[in-house]
């Protein structure tokens, strides 16, 4: 079941739907559509991803335990129940000094205008 979306009209308790592993960083999706992605991560302690930049907003909430989320050289301390927005084209690191699990939310499409 890796690397598969969660099941739809289900009811799940997205902490639990991810482990921890020892010296990893796991990565899960939770909804992968061509127009974005809703992700589940856990990152054991010492563990990072190495800096990058997306073309996209990307919306990361803390789920269990505290991240270090580092944008344009800035660090953000993010807590269980927190969240920041990773602005598009911002260089970013996400360490974890203290184990944690977080979602991320990224939507590709929305940035034409759209009438209702």
């Amino acid at each position: 079941m890796k690397n598969q979306e969660l099941e739809k009209s289900f009811k799940h308790k997205l902490v639990d739907t991810i482990d921890y592993a020892p010296g990893s960083v796991v990565m899960k999706a939770i909804l992968k559509q061509k127009t974005g992605i809703v992700a589940i991560s856990s990152f054991d302690s010492g563990e990072a991803l190495t800096s990058k930049t997306s073309p996209f907003d990307n919306l990361i909430q803390i789920i269990d335990g505290e991240a270090e989320i580092i944008i344009n050289e800035e660090s953000n301390i993010i807590e269980t129940g927190h969240a920041i927005i990773i602005p598009a084209h911002a260089r970013n690191i996400m360490m974890a000094n203290k184990r944690f699990k977080m979602i991320s939310i990224i939507i590709k499409s929305g940035y034409e205008d759209v009438s209702i």
